[in-house]
């Protein structure tokens, strides 16, 4: 018998969008051959996701999971969001959250190959489940955070799980602090938690913009340095968690309500379903006249 490789799974995988199991499985029946395998996953109709596979799935949701320390916050792709509704496909982004929880993976490429509820891999569970839904699924990110035994998460998720967000904060145990964060984050869209977080590459270049812009407006030379450290202030507010004025609250900044419940800033993780990824522009019309003209 041929030895089965790991490429050779990964390539039959990306072929035909059955899981890993499967493929390993179907490469040793066929003794390797690449395009045998193909037709015997379609055979058995497990290569049925494949002809989904390569449709965008920009909708879905968004979920998060926590237990003890660790919690996490998922992104579930679909193509519509009429699946997004579905109680099944909801179900199964409150059961990969907590898959994540459980196993703690690296990647999503090492979730997909881990054990789902104690059967197959997770890649088979969803490719299983695109196959009962009918459009293409996909597992697209997630994101762990942990805090300490003094700590509290707080979560939120806006429209359904349109947005999510899951905060992590120290010193306290007051869990609606913790989800009015998270609320805020999902208003506000931070880029960071703090302003430690912001590198010094983006500082300087941020830095080097507002001095130009100074400049180009005829300012003098000698007040340009105070100029930009005043604007800077303003980019570290507009982009810093902490630093935000609280939508609850605008005439207090978060760092003051931190303060005032004697807790600090963990974490955080902010996911809005689709964003960066190019959705198919449909029109309509035109699809309607072909679905006529085939008549």
């Amino acid at each position: 018998m041929a030895a089965i490789s790991a490429q050779m799974v990964k390539e039959l995988r990306e072929r035909t969008g059955a899981g890993m199991m499967d493929c390993k499985r179907a490469l040793e029946e066929v003794n390797g051959d690449l395009e045998k395998a193909i037709d015997l996953l379609r055979e058995k109709g497990i290569a049925k996701a494949a002809k989904k596979s390569g449709r965008i799935a920009a909708e879905g949701l968004t979920g998060f999971a926590a237990n003890g320390n660790v919690g996490t916050i998922v992104e579930i792709n679909c193509e519509t969001d009429f699946v997004a509704k579905n109680p099944e496909f909801q179900a199964l982004v409150k059961d990969i959250a907590e898959h994540v929880i459980a196993h703690r993976p690296a990647s999503v490429e090492e979730a997909l190959t881990q054990s789902f509820q104690g059967g197959e891999d997770l890649g088979t569970a969803i490719n299983a489940k695109i196959a009962t839904i009918g459009e293409n699924l996909n597992f697209r990110r997630f994101e762990i955070l942990e805090k300490t035994d003094a700590g509290v998460f707080g979560g939120y998720l806006h429209m359904g799980g349109k947005i999510g967000v899951l905060v992590a904060l120290e010193n306290t145990t007051d869990e609606t602090l913790a989800k009015d964060l998270a609320m805020h984050a999902a208003a506000s869209n931070p880029r960071f938690g703090v302003r430690e977080e912001v590198s010094q590459d983006e500082i300087d270049r941020e830095r080097e913009v507002l001095k130009n812009q100074a400049l180009g407006e005829g300012k003098p030379a000698n007040i340009v340095d105070k100029m930009v450290e005043g604007r800077m202030s303003k980019f570290f507010e507009e982009y810093c968690l902490v630093e935000q004025p609280f939508v609850k609250d605008p005439d207090k900044r978060v760092s003051q309500l931190l303060k005032e419940a004697g807790a600090t800033f963990g974490s955080f993780a902010r996911f809005q379903v689709g964003e960066g990824i190019e959705k198919k522009q449909d029109d309509f019309a035109a699809e309607v006249m072909a679905q006529v003209n085939k008549q």
